[in-house]
């Protein structure tokens, strides 16, 4: 059986003990049904971009999600100030960074700041997968399932799908609902959506709230990835990660207080406040590059940037855990902040 760590972005994680590579969407339900009714554990696997598989493997089956097709309504739309928008109805496991490539390149806008982003497309909706002041759920208008639990086909349109920071109905409630396409609603126009995050403006040279052309954010987005090694490469070990490893914690009033005067803070409308993983890691002592003693010289954190945890080459998923565990305690011990891991663990856990 093929090894997880030939189709995950860490590069980690032993054999399933069995295996399906399903290309068409009855292929996939089918597969996934059969194995529930069976009582056979299931992992699906898509992109492999947010998963930390164990050393051992799976023990179950593998469900590789290789489905197919986007559809565009109407299908002949341009780019132009004249149209109105565009849906996209895509197929699960079209790969997420080929579809921002082919809206931009079309003149469709709403996800171009979410370029360079590796996995599938249906991967998106469960994590509400977001950058640089975007996010899937500003442009998804339904989802289309198989509930595994009543064992039917179910669709939620995106006001049903209670996204929010990093999360989903479909996170929230995990192996229930196996995504089979997601349909988006782009504007069409030469230019993208309002820019929103400081950083992108910059690298733009416009003002935040402004517009640029589509390739341009396209572009300055894919430069800013690669500078902070988020962008998949062979030859560069700072991209064998997971990327961002742990989200921004959100924090009660007296949490925000406790921290330095010079931690991020950013006010919610639910009166708690926002901080940044990667400040509360870098002032914890864990800066680019780190390398723990105790996990060994094959992981580290990457030198371009310190959310990613790496593997140098030739890791193991237990010395990955390992440096893992000593930042998120080392981040609690020094302020008091527990960081959760972003990605997916199978077969292991913090």
């Amino acid at each position: 059986m093929p090894d997880l760590r030939d189709h995950t972005t860490l590069r980690l994680g032993g054999p399933g003990r069995s295996w399906v590579r399903a290309t068409t969407e009855a292929e996939l339900v089918t597969a996934v049904a059969d194995a529930d009714a069976s009582g056979t554990p299931v992992l699906v696997l898509a992109g492999g971009s947010n998963l930390v598989v164990a050393d051992d493997g799976f023990d179950g089956l593998v469900v590789q999600v290789a489905t197919t097709g986007v559809h565009a309504e109407p299908d002949d739309v341009d780019a132009g100030p004249q149209c109105g928008g565009v849906e996209l109805r895509v197929a699960a496991g079209e790969d997420w960074d080929a579809l921002v490539g082919r809206a931009v390149a079309r003149g469709w806008s709403g996800i171009e700041a979410l370029s360079g982003i590796p996995g599938a497309v249906g991967s998106t909706p469960i994590q509400n997968v977001g950058a640089y002041g975007q996010d899937v759920s500003q442009t998804i208008s339904r989802v289309r399932t198989w509930d595994r639990v009543d064992r039917t086909q179910r669709t939620f349109a995106a006001s049903d799908c209670a996204f929010g920071y990093r999360h989903s109905r479909f996170k929230a409630d995990p192996g229930r609902y196996l995504v089979l396409e997601v349909t988006f609603q782009l504007r069409t126009g030469a230019l993208a959506a309002p820019v929103r995050y400081a950083e992108l403006a910059r690298r733009l040279g416009v003002e935040v709230g402004e517009r640029a052309p589509l390739a341009d954010v396209r572009a300055a987005v894919l430069a800013l990835r690669s500078g902070k090694g988020m962008v998949l490469d062979d030859a560069d070990h700072d991209t064998w990660s997971a990327g961002s490893f742990f989200t921004n914690p959100f924090l009660t009033h007296e949490q925000a207080a406790a921290l330095p005067d010079a931690a991020p803070r950013w006010e919610q409308p639910d009166g708690t406040a926002k901080s940044s993983a990667a400040w509360l890691i870098e002032h914890a002592g864990f800066g680019k590059g780190y390398v723990s003693e105790a996990a060994g010289e094959r992981v580290a954190l990457s030198t371009k940037h310190t959310l990613a945890l790496t593997n140098r080459g030739g890791a193991t998923t237990e010395e990955l855990l390992t440096l893992a565990r000593e930042v998120r305690d080392g981040v609690e011990a020094r302020f008091g902040v527990r960081l959760v891991n972003e990605p997916v663990t199978v077969g292991c856990a913090l």
